[in-house]
C-alpha cells in the first residue's frame, strides 16, 4: 500500500514538473501580442492625405499612404502606395513604402497617446517621429528630404 501511494505521486509530481516545463518552453517561444489598438487611419502631409496602418500579431505592419501625386505628370491626381516593409516594437514604428513615380517614404518613430481624450477620438494616437521622402530625378540622382512629423489618429466611426 505505501509503494502504490509513494508510485501514485511520483507521478503527479512528474505530470506537473512536465507541465511547468512545457509552459515555460512555450511562453519563451510564443511573441507577444502586438498592439492592435495602434491600427487605424493617420493624417498626412496635406489635408486629404492619409495613412492606413494595420497591426498584425507577430508586429508585422501593413497599410498605405494615400497622397496627392507631386510630379509632372501626376500633379494632384492621388496615389496610394502600399508599404513594402513595416514593423511594431513595442510602440516604436517604422515602415517603408513602395516606390510609385519614383517617389517612396520612410518612417521612423514612435506611437504615443494623442490630445484625444478616449479612445476613438481623434488624435487619441499619434505618430511622432522622422518621415524621409525619397525620389529619384531624371538622371537617376537620388534627393531625401526628412523631416519631423506628427500624424493624428483620425476618429473613429461610433458604431
Amino acid at each position: 500500500m505505501k509503494l502504490r501511494a509513494i508510485a501514485s505521486c511520483a507521478l503527479v509530481l512528474a505530470v506537473i514538473s512536465f507541465a511547468s516545463r512545457v509552459g515555460a518552453q512555450e511562453s519563451k517561444t510564443t511573441a507577444p501580442k502586438a498592439d492592435r489598438q495602434y491600427s487605424g487611419m493617420y493624417s498626412f502631409l496635406k489635408e486629404g492625405e492619409f495613412v492606413q496602418l494595420t497591426v498584425e500579431d507577430d508586429g508585422r505592419i501593413t497599410g498605405f499612404v494615400s497622397r496627392y501625386g507631386d510630379g509632372e505628370s501626376d500633379r494632384d491626381a492621388f496615389l496610394d502606395q502600399y508599404f513594402k516593409s513595416g514593423k511594431l516594437e513595442g510602440n516604436k514604428l517604422s515602415f517603408i513604402t513602395e516606390s510609385v513615380h519614383a517617389v517612396w517614404f520612410e518612417f521612423k518613430g514612435t506611437v504615443e497617446r494623442g490630445e484625444g481624450k478616449n479612445p476613438g477620438d481623434e488624435a487619441y494616437y499619434v505618430l511622432k517621429g522622422t518621415l524621409t521622402y525619397n525620389a529619384t530625378d531624371a538622371g537617376k540622382k537620388a534627393i531625401t528630404h526628412p523631416r519631423e512629423v506628427e500624424l493624428k489618429m483620425f476618429p473613429k466611426e461610433s458604431n
